[in-house]
């Protein structure tokens, strides 16, 4: 810990002092330490979100503006106001437990990860009050939402099916509306998903897209060409059979964005592969909207036909623009990305918007992998996933409403 690490506290501690006897500190240090945002009456300072910041930042968070800090300290701020309404605290036993399995995700011990934060200029206490209002969160949620979550035999019958199994040799004709929810627009991007998910039929479902709709095809209302349901993200393949046509799915949270599908038809297809491998291309335009992105998306569709043809486009922009995924199991890539690339060929493109950003992706090939020895996860294993998928959509909406009724005061 370095020595200023260790002052701050005491330094807060004798500002706190002064203030409370009449004098009025003016250095911009000490201000760092006055409310700048308050939520429902507990405060938000400047060095909170600096400090946030800087933590999402070593993390590599989707977003790690100062805007996005501060937003992630509201929300929360909001849990842990909402664990107080029902008398929930975690003891510093749990806490620590807490801590020490966020960072064996990463397969470090808490005590080095806290000291790797540190060497970063991020004081522990940023790491220990975001697990903390975390912990406190699934506990508010298991409380409120638990009795409504019902996992049948039969839905824990579907999830262990193999993949390879589920819809094989099936083709879809889908629907598609993904609404951005860049920070700030969450509320709104789930209020659209909602109509879109109350939809019957296509004609309703593409009147919404063509209105809400970011992706490339709400020029058709949404309306995908046939596909191999094998090439859809294997979460969203069982969403997709449990539908009857003309009916949509249920929100589905993605990066930045909402998303919701619609069957439009079910159809034999080829015979099915096995678990896919996809090696694609992302290339970060700028933010959505901008001069910038249009510019490329334009240059790339008049000049690119293939991955390694993005990089002349690329070239002069960051390293960081242009990023090659090669052979990712279909399993690993991101729901979102990974719904983007079920519809597209090799050598296609599509521009996405991941929360404010526009994003290209290209898909350079798609190959079946061989399938080795799996273990098989148990029944209770994914009973346990599948209701901390529906309480995180409760928690979702639940969060959303506790949003917007806060007394939310920026100074």
């Amino acid at each position: 810990m370095t020595k200023m690490t260790r002052l701050l506290p005491l330094l807060a501690l004798a500002l706190m002092t002064l203030v409370s006897i009449g004098l009025r500190p003016v250095t911009a240090q000490s201000r760092s330490f006055a409310p700048v945002v308050t939520v429902n009456g507990m405060g938000i300072t400047a060095y909170d979100i600096d400090q946030r910041q800087r933590f999402m930042q070593l993390l590599d968070a989707s977003g790690t503006s100062r805007k996005d800090a501060e937003e992630a300290l509201i929300q929360d701020r909001l849990r842990i106001w909402a664990a107080k309404q029902i008398d929930l605290t975690i003891d510093d036993a749990a806490l620590q437990r807490g801590m020490a399995e966020f960072a064996g995700r990463a397969n470090i011990s808490a005590e080095k990860f806290v000291a790797t934060l540190q060497q970063n200029g991020v004081d522990p206490a940023t790491f220990r009050e975001f697990v903390r209002a975390g912990m406190l969160w699934r506990e508010v949620v298991r409380a409120r939402f638990g009795p409504q979550v019902n996992i049948t035999k039969s839905d824990i019958d579907r999830a262990m099916m193999p993949e390879s199994q589920v819809g094989k040799g099936v083709r879809v004709l889908i629907s598609e509306a993904i609404m951005p929810a860049p920070p700030g627009r969450e509320d709104a991007a789930m209020s659209e998903a909602r109509q879109l998910s109350a939809a019957r039929g296509q004609a309703a479902f593409g009147a919404l897209a063509s209105q809400y709709s970011a992706s490339q095809s709400r020029a058709q209302g949404g309306r995908v060409d046939w596909m191999p349901l094998s090439n859809l993200p294997a979460p969203l393949r069982a969403k997709i059979l449990a539908l009857k046509p003309g009916t949509a799915t249920a929100p589905i949270q993605l990066q930045g964005a909402v998303a919701v599908f619609m069957l439009r038809a079910i159809g034999d297809g080829a015979p099915d592969r096995g678990p896919l491998s996809l090696s694609y291309m992302t290339f970060n335009l700028g933010p959505a909207g901008s001069e910038q992105a249009q510019r490329l998306a334009s240059k790339v569709a008049a000049n690119a036909r293939r991955c390694d043809e993005l990089y002349t486009i690329a070239k002069g922009m960051p390293a960081s623009a242009l990023v090659a995924h090669d052979n990712v199991a279909q399993s690993q890539i991101p729901t979102d990305i990974g719904v983007t690339l079920a519809h597209l060929d090799i050598g296609e493109t599509e521009v996405m918007q991941r929360g404010g950003a526009a994003q290209l992706v290209m898909l350079c090939d798609r190959t079946e992998t061989p399938q080795g020895d799996a273990t098989a996860p148990s029944r209770d294993a994914v009973r346990s996933q599948l209701e901390n998928s529906a309480l995180s959509s409760y928690a979702q909406g639940y969060l959303a409403d506790l949003e917007a009724d806060a007394i939310i005061v920026r100074k």
